[in-house]
């Protein structure tokens, strides 16, 4: 079956087998009350101190307090209440404190959005003030050094979550002790556990919290501690456990579990050594950087984690690459967890100044201190596979013979739409309103497949891609580079069109593109040429711009014929005459065109001419190398090709089509574009690869 090679150990991480053993004893027989005064309650209270002794060797507590907690958040509430509550205190005492709230500005989101909201909730009118970090992603000392002296609370990391990027925690106490004595300290040390070494009770460092997801042990513990004689205050009050200072039930078990993972620390016997963790480290960027030609790592390895790497790859876009990794089953992220939904460029890569394209397109990569070589070797094997998916998929230079690419393609950026016109027989093709973020991608795809570009011409005016894509082919187009306002080359054939109308046209191969001029703009028809010319029921696409005149392309067209617009941003980019005039085609309920894949035995039982498509990209099913999917063969049609495969499909007898993708949000939209253009025996399948099981490798 298709194994998980599980590279976010930064986002979270799997449970130790000795913390889920410790779990599951703890909930069997050490489930007393740890406030109780009988037995059973004495037992779990005997647990949870020993659990505390060990956290206490671990981080070098010393006398400082050390408290249980649900996580890092709460402990950085806490620590942020503790600090502004202080704040507070020493004002009404008529003592001086400092007016700013210092943060690293690569802070997991959390730090500021808690001091913001604490500093409102409690009044202390603080100004919030990032600080700047250098291109290595290092806190700029010679700023702190110039703040410092005005800061209440300064709050830094032991070691970013995105970037691994490991802070100067020395040079940062240096210059506290020296220009700000009063101020605060807190260090986010969630990424530190495990992988720096830690003496806390030998630093200035006030608050320090952690979680114990990070590192093998279940969500929803945490610890916090707090430097002897710091100020505190109780995020939570009522039963008064954790010695007042943390009410609420212990969770006995994720204690449990965590004293399990802190033992495993000490014992050593579980966990690489820096040195191992390094190598690790440099097998995998080797790997990447022989798959990923062009490859930059945005944070050097010299002053970063071990078991971090991030990265961004010239002409790749950050979630195609998460699509490759996630087909071939290695699980990397975009950046924080918590952040990932957030399509937008890294804040953390941003503060560093680094280019735009690298902040939009970076990919993290990490692993934990519990990864052994064989893990290492089965990730490199992957990552591999990854690089000859994209070979093949001309998205990155090869010097592999290029498969034959025939047809239409579509490509898309903002919701507008390219479209690539591609005759495999005489290699030539025809780029439709290209799109200026799309110039370099679409220049390296022709060159990979050895097309010739006959035209790039646009629908209507106003767009910078024409040139910008003449640019980037150096000028070279087969047919020259026209001067005429939507680029339509001059020397051009003359055809018929079906309603006798002359027009121009280029030949490729047995195929023909006609241009139609419509107003100010113009559509262009592409389909198998006649002796008599271009005939409606010969037309398989039309390309339209924003006002084109259906009623002419209709004397033109026939119904079926495949209208490729310039933009999806208010209906699919695919449609038909017949959908766009005929208004009779209700919307089908997307409940009716869903299947789970537990019932697609039965489906393709009840249904044995049914076709299974994968509508993922070339590259995601070539990493895939998914032939089959629960037994039945697999046919990929990437959502790119579908315009393509719809002029087959509408033109042909209707059979059962099953989509499916990696979680459903394509392959629905597969189907409904179906279902739209009248094509009713349409299905995708509900949470796609994800959810539905595992795609089986080759043998």
């Amino acid at each position: 079956m298709h194994t998980e090679i599980y590279l976010d150990a930064n986002a979270t991480s799997a449970v130790h087998p000795a913390a889920l053993a410790a779990a599951t004893q703890a909930m069997r027989d050490c489930y007393g009350n740890p406030s109780s005064s009988h037995a059973t309650g004495l037992k779990a209270k005997a647990m949870l101190d020993g659990v505390r002794a060990l956290a206490r060797r671990v981080l070098g507590a010393g006398q400082g307090r050390l408290t249980f907690t649900s996580g890092a958040t709460e402990g950085i509430q806490t620590a942020v209440l503790s600090a502004l509550c202080e704040v507070r205190a020493r004002r009404a005492r008529g003592e001086a404190t400092g007016e700013l709230l210092l943060y690293g500005a690569t802070e997991h989101k959390a730090v500021p959005e808690s001091l913001a909201h604490w500093n409102t909730l409690l009044g202390t009118n603080l100004e919030l003030r990032a600080l700047p970090v250098d291109g290595d992603g290092r806190h700029r000392l010679d700023v702190l050094r110039e703040l410092a002296p005005r800061a209440a609370l300064v709050c830094t990391m032991a070691a970013n979550n995105e970037s691994g990027v490991i802070s100067d925690l020395a040079g940062i106490e240096a210059l506290l002790r020296e220009c700000a004595p009063t101020a605060l300290w807190m260090v986010d040390s969630v990424q530190a556990l495990g992988k720096l070494s830690l003496d806390l009770a030998a630093t200035r460092i006030d608050y320090a919290p952690f979680s114990g997801h990070k590192l093998y042990a279940p969500k929803g513990i945490g610890m916090l501690y707090v430097r002897d004689g710091a100020p505190y205050t109780a995020l939570m009050m009522g039963g008064g456990q954790e010695s007042a200072q943390r009410s609420g039930t212990e969770n006995m078990s994720g204690i449990a579990a965590l004293g399990a993972v802190l033992a495993a620390l000490i014992d050593g016997a579980s966990f690489r050594s820096h040195a191992q963790l390094v190598r690790m480290r440099e097998r995998l960027a080797g790997a990447l950087r022989e798959a990923l030609p062009g490859i930059v790592f945005n944070a050097p390895f010299a002053t970063s984690l071990p078991t971090t790497l991030n990265f961004s790859v010239p002409g790749l876009a950050g979630k195609e690459l998460l699509d490759l990794f996630d087909a071939a089953g290695v699980r990397v992220s975009a950046g924080s967890a918590c952040s990932a939904a957030k399509a937008a460029p890294s804040y953390v890569l941003a503060a560093m100044d680094l280019a735009p394209w690298r902040c939009a397109a970076a990919v993290r990569m990490s692993f934990g201190p519990m990864a052994d070589d064989a893990f290492i070797d089965a990730a490199c094997e992957r990552i591999a596979r990854c690089g000859a998916a994209l070979r093949a998929s001309c998205l990155v230079p090869s010097a592999m013979p290029a498969a034959d690419g025939d047809g239409v393609i579509q490509l898309g950026f903002d919701g507008a739409c390219t479209w690539l016109l591609l005759d495999a027989a005489s290699r030539t093709c025809a780029i439709v309103n290209p799109l200026a973020p799309l110039a370099a991608r679409i220049n390296d795809f022709v060159r990979c497949q050895g097309y010739r570009v006959r035209a790039v011409i646009d629908t209507h005016g106003g767009g910078t891609g024409r040139a910008a894509l003449v640019a980037a082919l150096g000028g070279q187009l087969a047919g020259g580079i026209s001067h005429e306002a939507l680029g339509w080359p001059a020397l051009a054939d003359q055809v018929t069109l079906d309603n006798g109308q002359a027009a121009s046209a280029l030949m490729f191969g047995s195929r023909l593109l006609a241009r139609v001029e419509q107003g100010i703009g113009a559509s262009y028809l592409f389909g198998e040429r006649s002796a008599a010319g271009l005939a409606a029921g010969d037309v398989r696409f039309a390309f339209t711009g924003p006002d084109a005149d259906i009623q002419q392309l209709a004397e033109l067209v026939s119904r079926k014929t495949i209208v490729c617009q310039a933009s999806e941003a208010s209906s699919p980019a695919c449609t038909t005459l017949l959908a766009e005039r005929g208004g009779a085609i209700a919307a089908a309920n997307p409940l009716a065109m869903q299947l789970e894949a537990h019932g697609l035995e039965r489906f393709f039982n009840d249904h044995p001419d049914a076709l299974l498509i994968d509508v993922r990209e070339a590259y995601e099913h070539a990493a895939a190398d998914a032939g089959h999917w629960h037994g039945h063969a697999v046919e990929s049609v990437p959502l790119s090709r579908l315009a393509d495969r719809l002029s087959v499909w509408l033109r042909a007898e209707e059979r059962p089509l099953v989509f499916f993708c990696r979680s459903g949000a394509r392959s629905i939209k597969a189907a409904q574009c179906l279902h739209r253009l009248g094509y009713r025996n349409a299905w995708h399948v509900a949470g796609g690869v994800a959810l539905g099981a595992v795609l089986p490798l080759a043998a």
